[in-house]
Protein backbone atom coordinates (compact mmCIF):
# COMPACT_ATOMS: atom_id res chain seq x y z
CA UNK A 1 0.00 0.00 0.00
CA UNK A 2 1.43 3.43 -1.03
CA UNK A 3 1.74 6.36 1.31
CA UNK A 4 -0.86 8.36 -0.70
CA UNK A 5 -3.57 5.77 -0.02
CA UNK A 6 -2.83 5.86 3.72
CA UNK A 7 -3.45 9.62 3.91
CA UNK A 8 -6.92 10.75 5.06
CA UNK A 9 -9.29 12.70 2.82
CA UNK A 10 -8.70 16.22 4.24
CA UNK A 11 -4.96 15.80 3.92
CA UNK A 12 -5.25 14.72 0.28
CA UNK A 13 -7.47 17.71 -0.55
CA UNK A 14 -5.03 20.11 1.13
CA UNK A 15 -2.06 18.72 -0.81
CA UNK A 16 -3.99 18.95 -4.05
CA UNK A 17 -4.91 22.56 -3.37
CA UNK A 18 -1.32 23.46 -2.46
CA UNK A 19 0.46 21.78 -5.35
CA UNK A 20 -2.11 22.18 -8.11
CA UNK A 21 -4.20 25.24 -7.20
CA UNK A 22 -1.59 27.71 -6.05
CA UNK A 23 1.20 26.64 -8.40
CA UNK A 24 -0.83 26.84 -11.60
CA UNK A 25 -1.28 23.16 -12.41
CA UNK A 26 -4.61 21.50 -12.98
CA UNK A 27 -5.74 18.72 -10.69
CA UNK A 28 -5.28 15.31 -12.29
CA UNK A 29 -8.15 12.89 -12.73
CA UNK A 30 -6.68 10.29 -10.37
CA UNK A 31 -4.71 10.74 -7.16
CA UNK A 32 -1.09 11.47 -8.07
CA UNK A 33 -1.23 9.82 -11.52
CA UNK A 34 1.42 12.11 -12.98
CA UNK A 35 4.52 13.59 -11.34
CA UNK A 36 4.54 17.01 -9.73
CA UNK A 37 5.74 20.02 -11.70
CA UNK A 38 6.98 22.82 -9.49
CA UNK A 39 7.17 26.41 -10.80
CA UNK A 40 9.16 29.23 -9.45
CA UNK A 41 7.46 31.00 -6.60
CA UNK A 42 8.07 34.58 -5.66
CA UNK A 43 9.07 35.32 -2.08
CA UNK A 44 6.01 37.49 -1.63
CA UNK A 45 3.76 34.51 -2.13
CA UNK A 46 5.45 32.38 0.56
CA UNK A 47 3.90 34.12 3.61
CA UNK A 48 0.49 33.28 2.26
CA UNK A 49 1.20 29.57 2.93
CA UNK A 50 0.53 29.57 6.64
CA UNK A 51 0.71 25.85 7.39
CA UNK A 52 1.45 24.50 10.84
CA UNK A 53 3.50 21.26 10.72
CA UNK A 54 1.77 20.09 13.89
CA UNK A 55 -1.74 20.62 12.54
CA UNK A 56 -4.16 17.86 11.63
CA UNK A 57 -3.29 18.35 7.94
CA UNK A 58 0.13 16.76 8.29
CA UNK A 59 -0.76 14.23 11.04
CA UNK A 60 -1.12 10.68 9.68
CA UNK A 61 -2.92 8.28 12.04
CA UNK A 62 -0.91 5.03 12.43
CA UNK A 63 -2.56 1.74 11.49
CA UNK A 64 -2.61 -1.46 13.59
CA UNK A 65 0.03 -3.13 11.48
CA UNK A 66 2.35 -0.14 11.84
CA UNK A 67 1.88 -0.14 15.63
CA UNK A 68 2.55 -3.90 15.82
CA UNK A 69 5.68 -3.47 13.69
CA UNK A 70 6.94 -0.67 15.94
CA UNK A 71 6.34 -2.84 19.03
CA UNK A 72 8.24 -5.71 17.46
CA UNK A 73 11.15 -3.40 16.75
CA UNK A 74 11.20 -2.28 20.39
CA UNK A 75 11.24 -5.88 21.76
CA UNK A 76 14.68 -7.41 22.49
CA UNK A 77 15.94 -10.00 20.07
CA UNK A 78 16.84 -13.60 20.92
CA UNK A 79 20.65 -13.05 20.98
CA UNK A 80 20.22 -10.09 23.33
CA UNK A 81 17.99 -12.09 25.66
CA UNK A 82 20.45 -14.98 25.74
CA UNK A 83 23.56 -12.89 26.30
CA UNK A 84 21.95 -10.76 29.01
CA UNK A 85 20.65 -13.79 30.91
CA UNK A 86 24.06 -15.52 30.60
CA UNK A 87 25.75 -12.43 31.98
CA UNK A 88 23.31 -12.31 34.91
CA UNK A 89 23.97 -15.98 35.68
CA UNK A 90 27.73 -15.39 35.67
CA UNK A 91 27.31 -12.41 38.01
CA UNK A 92 25.20 -14.47 40.40
CA UNK A 93 27.75 -17.32 40.38
CA UNK A 94 30.69 -15.05 41.26
CA UNK A 95 28.79 -12.69 43.58
CA UNK A 96 30.38 -12.02 46.96
CA UNK A 97 27.06 -11.05 48.55
CA UNK A 98 24.88 -13.72 50.19
CA UNK A 99 22.51 -15.56 47.90
CA UNK A 100 19.53 -14.28 49.86
CA UNK A 101 20.50 -10.62 49.47
CA UNK A 102 18.25 -8.23 47.54
CA UNK A 103 20.84 -7.55 44.81
CA UNK A 104 21.41 -11.22 44.00
CA UNK A 105 17.71 -12.11 44.08
CA UNK A 106 16.85 -9.23 41.74
CA UNK A 107 19.38 -10.57 39.25
CA UNK A 108 17.94 -14.08 39.64
CA UNK A 109 14.37 -12.93 38.96
CA UNK A 110 15.43 -10.77 36.02
CA UNK A 111 17.43 -13.63 34.50
CA UNK A 112 14.51 -16.06 34.87
CA UNK A 113 12.19 -13.56 33.19
CA UNK A 114 14.56 -13.09 30.25
CA UNK A 115 15.10 -16.84 29.87
CA UNK A 116 11.36 -17.44 29.88
CA UNK A 117 10.96 -14.95 27.04
CA UNK A 118 13.82 -16.62 25.18
CA UNK A 119 12.21 -20.05 25.61
CA UNK A 120 8.91 -18.73 24.24
CA UNK A 121 10.72 -17.19 21.28
CA UNK A 122 12.53 -20.48 20.58
CA UNK A 123 9.24 -22.37 20.61
CA UNK A 124 7.69 -19.84 18.21
CA UNK A 125 10.65 -19.95 15.84
CA UNK A 126 10.80 -23.76 16.01
CA UNK A 127 14.59 -23.51 15.89
CA UNK A 128 15.27 -27.13 16.88
CA UNK A 129 13.53 -30.12 15.39
CA UNK A 130 13.62 -33.85 16.10
CA UNK A 131 13.93 -34.49 12.39
CA UNK A 132 17.45 -33.04 12.15
CA UNK A 133 20.83 -34.10 13.48
CA UNK A 134 23.39 -32.12 15.42
CA UNK A 135 25.42 -31.45 12.27
CA UNK A 136 22.41 -29.76 10.65
CA UNK A 137 22.16 -27.14 13.42
CA UNK A 138 24.14 -24.00 12.66
CA UNK A 139 27.08 -23.14 14.89
CA UNK A 140 25.54 -19.88 16.09
CA UNK A 141 22.30 -21.63 17.11
CA UNK A 142 23.94 -24.32 19.27
CA UNK A 143 24.17 -21.98 22.25
CA UNK A 144 20.38 -21.69 22.49
CA UNK A 145 20.23 -25.32 23.63
CA UNK A 146 21.61 -24.02 26.95
CA UNK A 147 18.43 -22.09 27.80
CA UNK A 148 16.84 -24.89 29.95
CA UNK A 149 20.14 -25.43 31.78
CA UNK A 150 20.38 -21.72 32.61
CA UNK A 151 16.78 -21.78 33.82
CA UNK A 152 17.52 -24.68 36.17
CA UNK A 153 20.68 -23.04 37.50
CA UNK A 154 18.89 -19.77 38.28
CA UNK A 155 15.90 -21.60 39.79
CA UNK A 156 18.29 -23.23 42.27
CA UNK A 157 19.40 -19.76 43.43
CA UNK A 158 15.94 -18.77 44.67
CA UNK A 159 15.68 -18.60 48.46
CA UNK A 160 12.14 -19.03 49.70
CA UNK A 161 11.78 -21.73 52.39
CA UNK A 162 8.03 -22.05 51.91
CA UNK A 163 8.43 -22.73 48.15
CA UNK A 164 11.74 -24.62 48.23
CA UNK A 165 10.15 -27.93 47.23
CA UNK A 166 8.47 -26.33 44.18
CA UNK A 167 11.69 -24.58 43.15
CA UNK A 168 13.64 -27.84 43.32
CA UNK A 169 11.09 -29.73 41.25
CA UNK A 170 10.99 -26.91 38.69
CA UNK A 171 14.79 -26.81 38.43
CA UNK A 172 14.92 -30.61 38.05
CA UNK A 173 12.45 -30.48 35.17
CA UNK A 174 14.59 -27.89 33.35
CA UNK A 175 17.77 -29.93 33.83
CA UNK A 176 16.00 -33.08 32.62
CA UNK A 177 14.74 -31.17 29.56
CA UNK A 178 18.26 -30.00 28.76
CA UNK A 179 19.76 -33.48 29.20
CA UNK A 180 17.02 -35.02 27.06
CA UNK A 181 17.78 -32.63 24.18
CA UNK A 182 21.52 -33.28 24.44
CA UNK A 183 20.93 -37.05 24.62
CA UNK A 184 18.75 -36.91 21.51
CA UNK A 185 21.31 -34.93 19.52
CA UNK A 186 24.17 -37.17 20.82
CA UNK A 187 26.16 -34.25 22.18
CA UNK A 188 27.94 -36.59 24.65
CA UNK A 189 27.71 -40.12 25.99
CA UNK A 190 25.91 -40.21 29.34
CA UNK A 191 23.00 -41.93 31.07
CA UNK A 192 19.79 -40.01 31.63
CA UNK A 193 18.70 -39.72 35.29
CA UNK A 194 15.50 -41.32 36.47
CA UNK A 195 12.34 -39.37 35.83
CA UNK A 196 8.88 -39.74 37.39
CA UNK A 197 7.88 -42.34 34.80
CA UNK A 198 10.75 -44.78 35.17
CA UNK A 199 11.37 -44.12 38.87
CA UNK A 200 8.07 -45.79 39.79
CA UNK A 201 9.13 -48.93 37.94
CA UNK A 202 12.45 -49.10 39.74
CA UNK A 203 10.94 -48.61 43.21
CA UNK A 204 10.20 -52.32 43.59
CA UNK A 205 13.79 -53.24 42.82
CA UNK A 206 15.21 -50.55 45.08
CA UNK A 207 13.02 -51.43 48.06
CA UNK A 208 14.10 -55.08 47.93
CA UNK A 209 17.70 -54.00 48.60
CA UNK A 210 18.21 -52.54 52.07
CA UNK A 211 21.60 -51.10 51.23
CA UNK A 212 23.16 -50.12 47.88
CA UNK A 213 25.60 -52.62 46.50
CA UNK A 214 29.30 -51.94 46.65
CA UNK A 215 29.58 -52.32 42.87
CA UNK A 216 27.02 -49.56 42.29
CA UNK A 217 28.73 -47.25 44.78
CA UNK A 218 32.11 -47.87 43.15
CA UNK A 219 30.69 -47.17 39.68
CA UNK A 220 29.11 -43.92 40.87
CA UNK A 221 32.38 -42.83 42.42
CA UNK A 222 34.30 -43.62 39.22
CA UNK A 223 31.72 -41.72 37.14
CA UNK A 224 32.10 -38.66 39.37
CA UNK A 225 35.88 -38.79 39.02
CA UNK A 226 35.63 -39.02 35.23
CA UNK A 227 33.18 -36.11 35.09
CA UNK A 228 35.50 -33.99 37.23
CA UNK A 229 38.47 -34.69 34.96
CA UNK A 230 36.43 -33.93 31.84
CA UNK A 231 35.14 -30.71 33.41
CA UNK A 232 38.66 -29.47 34.14
CA UNK A 233 39.83 -30.32 30.63
CA UNK A 234 36.84 -28.58 29.02
CA UNK A 235 37.32 -25.46 31.14
CA UNK A 236 40.94 -25.28 30.01
CA UNK A 237 39.96 -25.58 26.33
CA UNK A 238 37.13 -23.05 26.75
CA UNK A 239 39.49 -20.47 28.23
CA UNK A 240 41.76 -20.90 25.20
CA UNK A 241 38.90 -20.41 22.69
CA UNK A 242 36.92 -17.74 24.55
CA UNK A 243 38.92 -14.67 23.49
CA UNK A 244 38.92 -15.62 19.80
CA UNK A 245 35.19 -16.41 19.69
CA UNK A 246 34.06 -13.31 21.58
CA UNK A 247 36.23 -11.02 19.46
CA UNK A 248 34.81 -12.53 16.24
CA UNK A 249 38.19 -13.66 14.88
CA UNK A 250 37.46 -17.41 15.11
CA UNK A 251 36.25 -19.37 12.12
CA UNK A 252 33.08 -21.45 12.03
CA UNK A 253 34.86 -24.64 13.12
CA UNK A 254 36.26 -23.06 16.28
CA UNK A 255 32.93 -21.41 17.07
CA UNK A 256 31.19 -24.78 16.79
CA UNK A 257 33.80 -26.44 19.01
CA UNK A 258 33.43 -23.64 21.57
CA UNK A 259 29.65 -24.06 21.90
CA UNK A 260 29.87 -27.88 21.90
CA UNK A 261 32.31 -27.68 24.80
CA UNK A 262 29.83 -25.45 26.61
CA UNK A 263 27.07 -28.00 26.04
CA UNK A 264 29.20 -30.88 27.37
CA UNK A 265 30.30 -28.85 30.38
CA UNK A 266 26.69 -28.12 31.31
CA UNK A 267 25.82 -31.79 30.91
CA UNK A 268 28.15 -32.61 33.82
CA UNK A 269 26.83 -29.68 35.85
CA UNK A 270 23.23 -30.79 35.25
CA UNK A 271 23.94 -34.37 36.35
CA UNK A 272 25.57 -33.15 39.59
CA UNK A 273 22.72 -30.72 40.27
CA UNK A 274 20.11 -33.45 39.76
CA UNK A 275 21.88 -35.70 42.29
CA UNK A 276 21.91 -32.92 44.90
CA UNK A 277 18.27 -32.05 44.11
CA UNK A 278 17.19 -35.68 44.65
CA UNK A 279 18.94 -35.77 48.02
CA UNK A 280 17.39 -32.48 49.14
CA UNK A 281 13.93 -33.57 47.94
CA UNK A 282 14.20 -36.75 50.00
CA UNK A 283 15.12 -34.75 53.11
CA UNK A 284 12.28 -32.25 52.62
CA UNK A 285 9.69 -35.00 52.07
CA UNK A 286 10.82 -36.89 55.17
CA UNK A 287 10.61 -33.66 57.11
CA UNK A 288 7.05 -33.06 55.92
CA UNK A 289 6.05 -36.66 56.74
CA UNK A 290 7.51 -36.37 60.26
CA UNK A 291 5.52 -33.16 60.80
CA UNK A 292 2.32 -34.87 59.69
CA UNK A 293 3.04 -37.84 61.97
CA UNK A 294 3.64 -35.56 64.97
CA UNK A 295 0.40 -33.66 64.36
CA UNK A 296 -1.59 -36.89 64.02
CA UNK A 297 0.01 -38.27 67.20
CA UNK A 298 -0.87 -35.12 69.15
CA UNK A 299 -4.46 -35.33 67.88
CA UNK A 300 -4.66 -38.95 69.03
CA UNK A 301 -3.39 -37.98 72.49
CA UNK A 302 -6.10 -35.35 72.83
CA UNK A 303 -8.85 -37.94 72.37
CA UNK A 304 -10.57 -39.29 75.52
CA UNK A 305 -9.56 -42.85 76.54
CA UNK A 306 -11.78 -45.57 75.15
CA UNK A 307 -13.20 -48.41 77.22
CA UNK A 308 -11.91 -51.89 76.34
CA UNK A 309 -14.35 -54.22 74.65
CA UNK A 310 -14.26 -57.83 73.44
CA UNK A 311 -15.37 -58.91 69.97
CA UNK A 312 -16.82 -62.43 69.80
CA UNK A 313 -18.62 -64.33 67.08
CA UNK A 314 -21.68 -65.10 69.13
CA UNK A 315 -22.74 -63.88 72.56
CA UNK A 316 -23.94 -67.34 73.62
CA UNK A 317 -20.73 -68.95 72.48
CA UNK A 318 -18.78 -66.34 74.43
CA UNK A 319 -20.73 -67.13 77.60
CA UNK A 320 -20.05 -70.88 77.28
CA UNK A 321 -16.54 -71.11 75.88
CA UNK A 322 -15.20 -67.68 76.76
CA UNK A 323 -13.52 -65.21 74.48
CA UNK A 324 -10.80 -67.64 73.43
CA UNK A 325 -8.03 -65.72 75.14
CA UNK A 326 -7.30 -64.52 78.72
CA UNK A 327 -10.00 -62.16 79.90
CA UNK A 328 -9.32 -58.62 80.97
CA UNK A 329 -8.37 -57.86 84.60
CA UNK A 330 -11.20 -56.91 86.97
CA UNK A 331 -9.13 -55.54 89.89
CA UNK A 332 -5.65 -54.30 90.63
CA UNK A 333 -3.06 -55.98 92.86
CA UNK A 334 -3.64 -53.49 95.67
CA UNK A 335 -7.40 -54.16 95.59
CA UNK A 336 -6.76 -57.91 95.85
CA UNK A 337 -4.33 -57.44 98.75
CA UNK A 338 -6.81 -55.27 100.68
CA UNK A 339 -9.57 -57.80 100.11
CA UNK A 340 -7.46 -60.72 101.36
CA UNK A 341 -6.33 -58.77 104.42
CA UNK A 342 -9.94 -57.90 105.20
CA UNK A 343 -10.83 -61.61 105.28
CA UNK A 344 -7.85 -62.37 107.54
CA UNK A 345 -6.01 -64.50 105.02
CA UNK A 346 -2.92 -62.25 105.17
CA UNK A 347 -1.11 -60.76 108.19
CA UNK A 348 -1.22 -57.06 108.85
CA UNK A 349 1.73 -55.13 107.52
CA UNK A 350 4.25 -53.81 110.02
CA UNK A 351 6.69 -55.15 112.68
CA UNK A 352 5.89 -58.61 114.04
CA UNK A 353 5.05 -58.73 117.78
CA UNK A 354 7.47 -60.76 120.02
CA UNK A 355 6.93 -62.27 123.54
CA UNK A 356 9.28 -61.50 126.54
CA UNK A 357 10.68 -65.05 126.48
CA UNK A 358 11.60 -64.73 122.84
CA UNK A 359 13.18 -61.34 123.50
CA UNK A 360 15.28 -62.74 126.38
CA UNK A 361 16.42 -65.70 124.32
CA UNK A 362 17.53 -63.42 121.51
CA UNK A 363 19.49 -61.21 123.89
CA UNK A 364 21.27 -64.25 125.37
CA UNK A 365 22.26 -65.46 121.91
CA UNK A 366 23.66 -62.07 121.08
CA UNK A 367 25.78 -61.99 124.27
CA UNK A 368 27.17 -65.47 123.60
CA UNK A 369 28.13 -64.47 120.12
CA UNK A 370 29.97 -61.37 121.34
CA UNK A 371 31.84 -63.34 124.03
CA UNK A 372 32.94 -65.94 121.50
CA UNK A 373 34.25 -63.24 119.18
CA UNK A 374 36.27 -61.68 122.05
CA UNK A 375 37.85 -65.05 122.94
CA UNK A 376 38.77 -65.63 119.36
CA UNK A 377 40.39 -62.20 119.25
CA UNK A 378 42.52 -62.91 122.35
CA UNK A 379 43.73 -66.22 120.95
CA UNK A 380 44.65 -64.68 117.65
CA UNK A 381 46.56 -61.89 119.40
CA UNK A 382 48.52 -64.42 121.49
CA UNK A 383 49.53 -66.41 118.42
CA UNK A 384 50.72 -63.25 116.66
CA UNK A 385 52.91 -62.26 119.58
CA UNK A 386 54.52 -65.72 119.80
CA UNK A 387 55.26 -65.63 116.07
CA UNK A 388 56.99 -62.24 116.42
CA UNK A 389 59.16 -63.53 119.27
CA UNK A 390 60.18 -66.57 117.28
CA UNK A 391 61.19 -64.44 114.27
CA UNK A 392 63.40 -62.32 116.54
CA UNK A 393 65.41 -65.37 117.66
CA UNK A 394 65.41 -67.18 114.34
CA UNK A 395 66.62 -65.09 111.34
CA UNK A 396 65.46 -65.70 107.78
CA UNK A 397 66.87 -68.94 106.33
CA UNK A 398 67.63 -70.50 109.76
CA UNK A 399 67.58 -74.30 109.70
CA UNK A 400 67.71 -74.50 105.88
CA UNK A 401 71.43 -74.28 105.25
CA UNK A 402 71.58 -77.35 102.96
CA UNK A 403 74.40 -78.98 105.03
CA UNK A 404 76.63 -75.91 104.74
CA UNK A 405 77.36 -75.72 108.52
Amino acid sequence: MSLWKRLPGPTKRCFRKIFFGRFGNKEPAGPMRRPFRFHSVSPSSLPMLRLDPGSEVFRVPPSRKMAAAEDELLLPRLPELFETSKQLLDEVEVATEPTGSRIVQDKVFKGLDLLEKAAEMLSQLDLFSRNEDLEEISSTDLKYLLVPAFQGALAMKQVNPSKRLDHLQWAREHFINYLTQCHYYHVAEFQLPKTKNNSAESNTASTSMAYPSLVAMASQRQAKIERYKQKKEMEHRLSALKSAVESGQADDERVREYYLLHLRRWIGISLEEIESIDQELKILREKDSSKEASTSYSSRRDRPPMKPFVLTRDMAQAKVFGAGYPSLATMTVNDWYDQRRKYGALPDPGIAKTTPAEFKKAAQQQEDQEQKEEEDDEKALQRAREWDDWKDTHPRGYGNRQNMG
